[in-house]
């Protein structure tokens, strides 16, 4: 009798263990990539993993990370395999890019009325077409870190309401203390150039499939550089000053202000504390293209062929909602949300009177976000975008150090541009 019971148990056990087995094994699974988080962020991703799995006991998402130039070309062997993750950490160009070759799908459906809660200009930034193309994540701006002494002995504060008027700051405080004070991005090494600029006051860069930048605004915005360059406002390295090098000439006070990230104050902080002390922070100003400067926002994409797109979908909306979003931002310390509501939060907006430049960098910046917007070029605008950037950039740089009229710069790399869009 105590055998038939014990055979009897261990069948019954047996049979729930089976059972277990195939709900575990129902379980979907949701593979999610992103790019350089770990190991860095591992706990971050780690908790957020597990909280989607316990919300969602019939799906199991699955984090992959991997380096930023491994992302496409593991992808595109996915898609071409017929098995792609459900979800993909991607910045502006690559989903413009990948949206066009039909290679994602688009999210809107997924979005619902939560679509709102997104600030306008990240939703246009994943905007193909009319339709979204992708979740928007962390975003990044640039704020105005200044140095008080010099500003002051300039007679300006150092707080600019306008593109023109820091401009005009910069040149007060070139006259009066002998320091450059504006290094724009101009280093092609970094992305920078004129044709961000370009794009920040709202001039048109390509129309109807030709290039239109050389007309009398944007003649007159490029000589703006070219006068500040002859003066002394920008410094003679402008063309060399990548992110680093601009911390640095700012900390060796042979720099009057920071246009850039507010991560960068950090650098000022722990290198050079005599000129932490005496540095305020300021809004970058809001141009005519009705965009904050710095803008580079990440995305996670659905890839065409996933099996479950509505649990993508899910994932993608738990992923970038407010609370996450607020959170990785509290991981980083570097990032801001793409969401309102998260970009209100007290983390944020408790710096906004500081004394303390890093505490006012963050809530500055958090101000800033509604006008966050990625500066690019659509992928594929170019038949050859090397060349023909090349050929712009050295046009720019020839104008702005006054080896070549502004119109004439303009009109030649104008010229040489429509020549290759016209065989595209």
């Amino acid at each position: 009798m105590f055998t038939f019971k014990r055979s009897l148990l261990a069948g019954s056990m047996a049979v729930i263990g089976l059972a277990a087995a195939g709900q575990a094994s129902a379980a979907e699974r949701l593979e999610y990539w992103t790019m350089n988080m770990a190991p860095a962020f591992k706990d971050y991703f780690t908790a957020l993993t597990a909280d989607f799995n316990k919300q969602n006991p019939g799906l199991e998402a699955v984090w992959v990370d991997m380096n930023w130039d491994q992302i496409q070309p593991k992808l595109i062997a996915a898609l071409a395999a017929g098995t792609p993750p459900a979800l993909v950490n991607f910045n502006v160009p690559w989903t413009h890019e990948f949206a066009r070759q039909g290679n994602i799908l688009p999210v809107d459906a997924y979005m619902g009325a939560d679509k709102a809660k997104f600030e306008a200009n990240a939703i246009k930034d994943v905007t193909v077409n009319g339709k979204t193309y992708a979740f928007p994540w962390y975003n990044s701006v640039s704020v105005i870190a200044y140095n008080k002494e010099l500003f002051a002995k300039a007679g300006v504060n150092g707080q600019p309401k306008s593109f023109d008027e820091l401009l005009s700051q910069a040149r007060a405080v070139k006259q009066k203390t002998g320091v450059p004070a504006f290094a724009p991005k101009l280093a092609p090494g970094s992305g920078g150039g004129m044709l961000g600029w370009f794009y920040y006051a709202g001039l048109p860069v390509i129309k109807d499939g030709k290039a239109v930048f050389n007309s009398p605004q944007h003649v007159a915005m490029l000589q703006q550089f070219a006068d500040m360059y002859k003066q002394g406002v920008i410094p003679r390295d402008v063309f060399k000053l990548e992110f680093e090098q601009e911390i640095a000439a700012y900390n060796a006070g042979k720099l009057a202000m920071m246009t850039t990230a507010p991560q960068a104050l950090k650098r000022t902080q722990s290198d050079a504390k005599a000129v932490y002390a005496k540095t305020d922070v300021a809004p970058f100003p809001v141009a005519n293209g009705q965009m904050a400067w710095g803008g580079w926002l990440m995305t996670y994409v659905i890839p065409k062929g996933v099996k479950n797109p509505e649990a993508a979908g899910k994932l993608g909306m738990f992923l970038a909602n407010d609370a996450n979003q607020l959170a990785f931002s509290k991981a980083t310390s570097t990032t801001f949300p793409s969401t309102k509501l998260a970009a209100k939060d007290a983390f944020f907006m408790a710096g906004a009177n500081s004394q303390d430049p890093v505490e006012k960098a963050r809530a500055v910046a958090a101000g800033s976000m509604a006008g966050a917007k990625t500066i690019t070029l659509e992928p594929g605008t170019l038949p050859d975008e090397t060349t023909m950037m090349r050929k712009f950039n050295d046009e720019m740089q020839q104008a702005i150090t006054g080896r070549k009229s502004a119109k004439a710069a303009l009109d030649a790399a104008v010229t040489d541009w429509n020549k290759r869009l016209v065989k595209k």
